[in-house]
């Protein structure tokens, strides 16, 4: 009997498996492209090798024929280049390959899509036309993983050969029958038919700018669709949803998704909805950008390499409206009274940079109070802390001055305060005094005594943090004279009670992370700073946000218990946000409820690193750390591991799992989570 060799994964895979035991292994896991929060890097090294997981497609060329027909030559293989089977018979995983065909039209910017779909919508009963994938294509094999696709859909007689043209490739392996998950991934090829001139792609605001937020940007499901420049072939002016009439053209769409709850049109009630594949509702009018969306700058980057990176300079309707949605340019409201009938006049008057902020050109246009250059700074300095024993009253000598070095005094600033806090092995103790009384000197040096004295038992090393601001006026006597908060940057100082040796408190996330793919808050939140500018600094936040605090102090009676308020516990929730099964509502200065439960987080909360730095994320954590204070929680006091972990991890059954590993001696976490472990923090975390 002829056994079905190629269609028998288990004889093949024993097969292979005889081979390795008495031959060298020439591919050894885990294999390149693969780190530490790949599956792969954890799966059998002779899996590994048979399997070759992951997908690269490498568009070889692309021809149109005097007919209109389109082919695309093409090759599968794996990350090191051995060629893959497109049907998974000669290799594991068959792959699914679209692909789409779009040129720019002469005297446009934006692409136009020959390969479309029509689509009737069940709500309207209108019709629109979409880009999409070509469909119906026939496929031939002219080598080991080599290809050619021929689109079904031919351009039109008379199409103009001298345009810009991209073909647009995604798709996946499907390696889920050995654990090793879908594996995306997507290309383009830019061409000019007759060859006269180099093809030039739109290329306004690149990947990698998108993936500081999203880290890998994936839409529509496990198709493929992650990068910037495949989206923008059918994400463009041509495409709309019949369903609600809105257009999907990546100009329009991405600025009102981003503005989300910001949009005038959705805060006076109309949501911003688009109706997908298969009737899926996608309601984005609860979505709050994390940074500011004046900052035009953090999506359209300047530094990125993309050759329309200054795109942004030059107004449109459909791209400013999209912002600024209650602007009627037919009839000229909200814009000064003046109508609009096309794009002609829009650099007239908004020029991409002005003399003066807050006016209507597009840099000084979109000016971020905090951030004006008109504004003349705060700057601390704190220079040393006397009288630093238990039980003493420490006194702090610190300055002030303006970012030109002018002398501030303490009394005339709008808020100055002193955070006194300790110990740093972890922080359970603090006290918060107003220093504007504090002593004036010379150059802006004052002296403050704390009213608050050092606990008796104090050991170990203590800090002093310091923030406030100024409320400065600009453009004064002028319609557009604005109140601004001029807030100094947070700073800290560390000094031993008991002549210990100085100890810092220890770094787990930082503002910025240097040299990594993520880089910490600010890759998201651009300068991250809160309680009205007044703290922009970790190493501030962490001295109120500690173990034992809580939002008790202003939570209605009625509301108790209270919520934690535990750095790690608080930021792990907050980002967790909507996938929470339970309410997380924060209980702010003013008795303000803020509720966290709507939160969309926009990365992968798998990816530790993303805040973490330094891997502070591993275990075993430090020994003294002080457990978690947690009045509304399935656990409480509660453990520090298991404090951060069931933050993200919130079912009951997680609780229960750390409270049945947690003994009079401690947490028992790093026995199984530790590095190299089965279930190492990274391992189980892997996509």
């Amino acid at each position: 009997m002829r056994i079905p060799f190629l269609k028998n994964w288990a004889f093949r895979f024993a097969l292979v498996l005889t081979f390795v035991v008495g031959s060298i292994v020439l591919v050894s896991a885990p294999g390149p492209g693969f780190g530490p929060h790949d599956k792969a890097f954890y799966a059998d090294a002779n899996l590994v090798n048979f399997v070759r997981p992951g997908l690269v497609f490498n568009i070889v060329s692309a021809e149109i024929a005097a007919d209109g027909t389109a082919k695309v030559r093409f090759k599968l293989t794996d990350p090191k280049g051995l060629p893959l089977d497109r049907l998974g018979v000669t290799t594991p995983g068959a792959v699914s390959t679209s692909f789409i065909l779009a040129r720019i039209p002469a005297g446009k910017t934006q692409y136009e899509s020959y390969t479309t779909r029509s689509q009737t919508s069940p709500i309207t009963n209108q019709t629109a036309i979409q880009a999409g994938a070509d469909s119906g294509g026939t496929y031939e094999q002219v080598g080991d993983g080599e290809y050619i696709y021929t689109f079904k859909t031919k351009l039109p007689s008379g199409y103009d050969k001298s345009a810009t043209h991209t073909v647009g490739m995604y798709g996946n392996r499907n390696l889920t029958e050995f654990d090793l998950g879908t594996n995306s991934t997507e290309t383009e090829f830019h061409f000019v038919p007759d060859g006269s001139k180099p093809p030039a792609p739109r290329d306004v605001i690149k990947t990698a700018t998108c993936n500081k937020c999203h880290q890998h940007l994936t839409a529509h499901g496990e198709g493929g669709r992650q990068l910037m420049e495949g989206c923008i072939l059918c994400h463009q002016p041509q495409t709309k949803d019949p369903d609600t009439g809105e257009t999907v053209d990546m100009a329009v769409m991405i600025h009102k998704i981003h503005q989300g709850e910001g949009l005038p049109s959705v805060q006076a009630g109309k949501p911003y909805i688009i109706i997908g594949n298969r009737q899926s509702v996608h309601d984005f009018s609860e979505v709050v950008f994390p940074a500011d969306t004046r900052n035009c700058t953090f999506c359209h980057e300047q530094n990125t390499g993309a050759v329309q990176a200054d795109a942004y300079f030059k107004p449109n309707m459909a791209a400013c409206g999209s912002c600024h949605d209650n602007v009627n340019f037919a009839t000229g409201e909200n814009h000064a009274n003046l109508p609009q009938v096309s794009n002609n006049q829009c650099a007239n008057c908004h020029t991409p940079d002005g003399e003066v902020e807050f006016d209507i050109s597009i840099t000084r246009g979109h000016t971020i109070p905090r951030f004006s250059r008109d504004l003349p700074g705060f700057v601390f300095e704190l220079v040393k802390v006397d009288e630093a024993g238990p039980g003493k009253n420490p006194v702090v000598t610190f300055k002030l001055t303006d970012k030109a070095g002018k002398p501030i005094i303490a009394s005339e600033v709008t808020r100055l305060a002193l955070v006194l806090a300790g110990p740093t092995s972890d922080y359970g103790w603090y006290v918060s005094e107003d220093a504007k009384s504090a002593t004036a000197g010379q150059d802006g040096t004052h002296t403050y005594t704390f009213k608050a004295a050092l606990p008796a038992d104090a050991k170990g090393t203590y800090a002093v943090g310091i923030e406030g601001y100024r409320n400065m006026v600009l453009l004064a006597n002028t319609p557009k004279q604005v109140t601004v908060r001029d807030a100094g940057v947070n700073k800290q100082i560390y000094f031993s009670v008991d002549g210990s040796p100085v100890q810092p408190r220890r770094q787990v996330v930082a503002l910025n992370i240097p040299d990594t793919p993520y880089g910490g808050c600010n890759k998201c939140h651009a300068s991250l700073s809160l309680h009205g500018d007044n703290r922009n600094q970790i190493e501030q936040c962490v001295m109120c946000h500690n173990p034992n605090e809580s939002d008790k102090a202003r939570r209605p009676a009625d509301k108790l218990p209270a919520q934690s308020v535990d750095f790690r516990m608080m930021v792990h929730r907050i980002h967790t946000g909507e996938e929470l099964p339970y309410d997380f509502t924060i209980y702010g200065f003013g008795g303000n409820p803020i509720n966290f439960n709507k939160v969309l987080y926009p990365g992968d909360r798998r990816r530790c690193n993303s805040c973490h730095v330094n891997d502070s994320q591993q275990l075993p954590l430090n020994d003294n750390l002080l457990n978690v204070t947690d009045p509304r929680g399935v656990l409480n006091p509660v453990g520090p591991t298991t404090a951060a972990c069931t933050s993200c991890h919130t079912a009951v059954y997680a609780a229960s799992h750390a409270l049945a590993n947690t003994t009079p001696l401690g947490e028992s976490c790093a026995a199984c989570h530790k590095p190299g472990a089965d279930f190492a923090l990274d391992r189980v975390h892997a996509e």
